[in-house]
C-alpha cells in the first residue's frame, strides 16, 4: 500500500500547477497589466486555486483550442486565493467575483475599468464544461470587445 502511495504522490509532484505561490499574485498582475498596456489589449484575471479541480479544468482548455483565441486579444494574469484567505484585495478590487466560487474571470482594461466579470459563477463548473463549452465561453467574453 505504501508503495502504490508513494509512485502516486510522485506521479502528482510531477502535475504542472497552474497557479504559482499566492505572494506572487500582485507581480503576476502588473506585469500583465504593463504588457496589456503595452501590446494595446485588456487583461483576464482568473482566480483560482491549484486544489481546485475546475480551476486545473479550466487552466488546461486555455492551453487548449482557447489559446489563440484569449492570446490574441487580452494578457492573462492568474491570481491564487488559496483557500479563500489569500489576494482578497484583488478580488475585492475587481468586483469580487470569487464570490460564487472559483475558477473565476475578470476582462479588465490596463487602467483598471471591468469589462466582464463572472460575478453569477459561470465558470465554477469548468470540469463540467467541455473545451469547446468553455472556448464558446471565451468567444461570448473576447470577441465582443475586439477592435475591428
Amino acid at each position: 500500500m505504501l508503495a502504490v502511495l508513494s509512485i502516486f504522490g510522485v506521479a502528482v509532484a510531477d502535475v504542472p500547477l497552474p497557479y504559482e505561490d499566492p505572494a506572487q499574485a500582485h507581480a503576476a498582475l502588473s506585469a500583465a497589466v504593463n504588457e496589456a498596456k503595452a501590446d494595446h489589449k485588456d487583461v483576464l484575471i482568473v482566480f483560482g486555486a491549484n486544489w481546485c479541480e475546475d480551476c486545473r479544468a479550466l487552466d488546461q482548455a486555455m492551453h487548449g483550442s482557447s489559446e489563440a483565441l484569449v492570446n490574441s486579444h487580452l494578457v492573462v494574469a492568474k491570481v491564487n486565493v488559496g483557500n479563500f484567505d489569500a489576494n482578497l484585495d484583488i478580488a475585492k478590487q475587481y468586483g469580487n467575483p470569487i464570490a460564487k466560487g472559483i475558477p473565476a474571470a475578470v476582462v479588465a482594461t490596463p487602467d483598471g475599468k471591468v469589462l466582464y466579470s463572472t460575478k453569477a459563477g459561470e465558470l465554477a463548473n469548468a470540469r463540467r464544461m467541455s473545451e469547446h463549452g468553455i472556448y464558446d465561453f471565451f468567444n461570448s467574453v473576447v470577441l465582443p470587445r475586439a477592435s475591428p
